[in-house]
């Protein structure tokens, strides 16, 4: 419960912004360090989780830079790492691969569904349609608002026409707006 026990909720959630919202001004091993210690992890599990995050995410070259210096892939890896390693049973990421390379985004996504095999919960918001293929269900949001909701195969098999038989999920995006647009006018 969020008001009777907000450290203890907030132990069980992790959450990676878009934009970089680290600490620039200090080391990668510091925030990483801040982190562990935000999220009220002690000594022996500290020490644990950060010597897991650095291999995890390939950080060790970079423990000594300041954060706001990294390669933006870094900076990503590095908020990820942040985000999650007191092993959250629920993640909020928005946008985490947004600027980054294809062999990023490929590695971000294999983490993400490392985490979500170990039962992790993992909400994601993505202009990336091809990323959000990967979801189990995804919600479609235009003008503030959700208009639908299923699974990415369902929402295509929605949007199927005479015209277009195997739309891909672009393609469904564009029929579901445009069907939404016709009701709204109606």
């Amino acid at each position: 419960d969020l008001a009777k026990a907000p450290g203890k909720a907030r132990a069980r959630l992790g959450y990676m912004a878009q934009k970089f919202s680290l600490y620039g001004d200090l080391s990668v091993r510091q925030n990483l360090n801040f982190f562990a210690g935000v999220y009220g992890l002690s000594n022996a599990a500290r020490k644990g989780a950060i010597a897991r995050m650095i291999e995890t995410f390939d950080l060790e070259s970079y423990l000594n830079t300041n954060a706001g210096s990294l390669p933006l892939g870094y900076k990503q890896r590095l908020a990820l790492a942040c985000a999650v390693m007191h092993d959250p049973d629920v993640l909020f990421l928005d946008e985490p691969t947004s600027g980054v390379d294809p062999r990023t985004r490929r590695e971000f996504w294999g983490h993400i569904n490392a985490m979500v095999s170990r039962g992790v919960t993992i909400m994601v918001t993505t202009h990336f349609l091809d990323e959000a293929e990967y979801c189990d269900r995804m919600a479609l949001i235009y003008r503030g608002r959700a208009i639908t909701s299923g699974a990415p195969d369902a929402l295509k098999r929605r949007a199927a026409s005479s015209k277009n038989q195997n739309p891909t999920l672009e393609d469904a995006f564009i029929a579901l707006v445009e069907d939404f647009d016709r009701k709204e006018a109606a």
